[in-house]
């Protein structure tokens, strides 16, 4: 057994003993949420319009970034210059399944083309497999191609089970990920609260954003207190203004 195997073994058999849900009782407020808002356009048919209007109300609204497909980087980058909104992409997105080369070298595409945030899809067929070297390297290429910035894994919680939902947050703190991320938004079915919290539960070094059918203000408030830190959705501007009706 290696180390990785062996703090993936850790890690199931602690949750087996110990794991219990609870939702931390602390106040969301309108100005937390929006600061934890990375407003998203990641279909296919999203023109350049779109994506100016998605900055336009990122801007307006205070969102901490906005989150597009790796083609736009540079037009947002632009957009967005002066400002605090930050400029976050993907990595072999939506289905992770593309080689750990290529997933190093569209993080150097991003990190040139001046992103400050990375979110790359696991492989989730390794992952299935139980093929954890793999999966550690293929994160690894990542956070290595990265130069300092922040990379989020996004494990498609849909398709996995609570050890394999396990397994990807300790390869992803040990791979040197900050944050592991529910969805893509394109799988089976989003984010859900007992995911968020058990991805919160395996690490507390590494962050959790939550994405993936959030779509109002409610969702983002338990979401949050099951340890959520970013929410990644389409929806946010519905969200702010069922926020501000509360």
């Amino acid at each position: 057994m290696n180390c990785i195997e062996g703090a993936v073994e850790e890690k199931v058999v602690k949750y087996k003993k110990e794991y219990r849900f609870t939702l931390e009782d602390k106040k969301i407020d309108l100005e937390l949420v929006k600061k934890s808002i990375e407003h998203t356009l990641l279909k296919s048919t999203a023109t350049i319009d779109e994506i100016s209007k998605l900055c336009d109300e990122a801007l307006q609204h205070g969102f901490y970034g906005v989150c597009v497909n790796p083609s736009f980087v540079e037009y947002v980058v632009e957009k967005l210059r002066g400002s605090k909104v930050k400029v976050v992409s993907v990595v072999g997105f939506p289905l992770g399944a593309t080689t750990q080369y290529i997933k190093a070298r569209e993080c150097s595409e991003l990190v040139k083309a001046g992103v400050d945030e990375i979110d790359m899809v696991i492989h989730i067929g390794m992952l299935k497999s139980k093929e954890w070297t793999y999966v550690f390297e293929d994160i690894r290429s990542v956070v290595e191609a990265s130069e300092g910035k922040v990379v989020k894994v996004i494990i498609e919680t849909c398709y996995l089970t609570d050890e394999e939902k396990i397994a990807a947050c300790v390869i992803s703190e040990l791979a040197g990920a900050k944050f592991v991320k529910t969805s893509t938004g394109f799988g089976s079915a989003g984010a859900t609260v007992q995911d968020v919290h058990l991805m919160k539960w395996c690490s507390e070094k590494l962050s959790v954003k939550a994405s993936g059918g959030i779509r109002d203000f409610n969702q983002v408030v338990e979401l949050m207190r099951a340890g959520a830190s970013r929410i990644g959705t389409s929806s946010s501007i519905k969200i702010i203004t069922e926020g501000v009706e509360r």
